[in-house]
């Protein structure tokens, strides 16, 4: 069966393109922060906003206004959040995991990639997709707080000032 009725394809398509003009402008109004993957919590609220859309486009129970103000709600934990973290550095411990250093001067932090469940072959390859070639040659592999690696050669540590600071994740 590919559909039951014209009338809930019109709804589709008619909710559709009002819940898409509505997320977009909660997500204009918002800033660009509610749609960052600077940390888990913002994970959780793309992924959230991304459901709430497909529940409000494919579920006749719930209506657009509720959908609407779902978005908005989402959007604003979001805000307060963020809000809260920048002004409380114990939230922010709470809330916000912190950049860990798995690889220095070549040598891996043994402690931290077993803390952050990663292996020295990942770190290898992140190590290689930043098109350096030996592990001597590095200053600085860090995981960020959005999953991500970052590589630092020895040739661009400069003065090292950007390195993050060791506080428990």
């Amino acid at each position: 069966m590919l559909f039951d009725n014209l009338q809930g394809l019109v709804r589709v398509i008619w909710v559709g393109t009002l819940a898409y003009a509505a997320l977009v402008t909660v997500l204009r109004l918002s800033g660009k922060r509610t749609l960052a993957k600077m940390n888990a919590f913002d994970l959780v609220v793309t992924v959230a906003l991304g459901s709430t859309l497909a529940t409000v486009l494919l579920t006749k129970d719930v209506a657009l206004l509720e959908g609407v103000l779902a978005f908005a709600l989402l959007a604003l934990l979001q805000f307060v959040v963020a809000w809260s973290v920048v002004r409380s550095p114990t939230l922010a411990r709470m809330v916000q995991a912190s950049p860990r250093v798995l690889l220095a001067d070549g040598r891996f932090v043994k402690e931290a990639l077993r803390d952050e469940r990663v292996k020295e072959d990942e770190v290898k390859a992140a190590v290689r997709s930043a098109g350096i070639g030996g592990l001597a040659d590095v200053a600085l592999v860090v995981l960020e707080t959005d999953g991500s690696f970052s590589v630092i050669s020895q040739a661009n540590a400069g003065e090292r000032t950007a390195w993050p600071q060791e506080r428990s994740s």
